[in-house]
């Protein structure tokens, strides 16, 4: 059984402006694809990430009411945001739902599924991810292409003599 606390029921805000979020969506034509594109924060912050991330996603589809997050990964677990003066989001942690993936529903039933790029991943690791998360015919789960670009990116390695 869950309980119920104040702290639950609490908005939180960011203290600062929602900063542009590093998003690529996938083109119109790819929208019956597994994700519609892919999302690279700055932090395990979610009060500092996901506004930015909000307003994007509503300029882009319909507005969002409630995001589906990882219960890992992130430093708190807020469970209502306010996006912006008088808007609040409700936010849900599961530990059912990946890492490496973010779900918006939207207003009108439309939902965007987003790969979550770890905030601490490098430039180029990032940006093919991202780039794997927009391709048209893209069959593959957001765990998968954090592994596959894990693996084509890998240092090389000098195989050890045999002695």
């Amino acid at each position: 059984m869950t309980r119920s606390t104040a702290h639950d029921r609490m908005t939180v805000r960011s203290t600062t402006p929602p900063t542009t979020p590093r998003l690529r969506l996938a083109p119109a034509e790819a929208r019956r694809t597994l994700l519609d594109g892919g999302w690279w924060p700055r932090s395990a912050d979610p009060v500092a990430e996901l506004p930015g991330l909000v307003l994007a996603i509503d300029g882009l589809h319909s507005r969002v009411i409630r995001l589906v997050l990882a219960a890992d990964g992130w430093a708190e677990h807020p469970r209502r945001l306010e996006v912006e003066p008088g808007r609040v989001v409700r936010l849900g942690y599961f530990a059912s739902q990946p890492t490496s993936l973010l779900t918006a529903l939207c207003d009108h039933g439309e939902r965007v599924d987003l790969l979550v790029v770890p905030p601490d991943t490098d430039e180029d690791r990032a940006d093919a991810a991202l780039l794997l998360s927009t391709e048209v015919d893209n069959p593959r789960h957001a765990p998968q292409i954090l592994s596959t670009v894990e693996t084509n990116h890998a240092p090389d390695r000098q195989p050890v003599p045999a002695r």
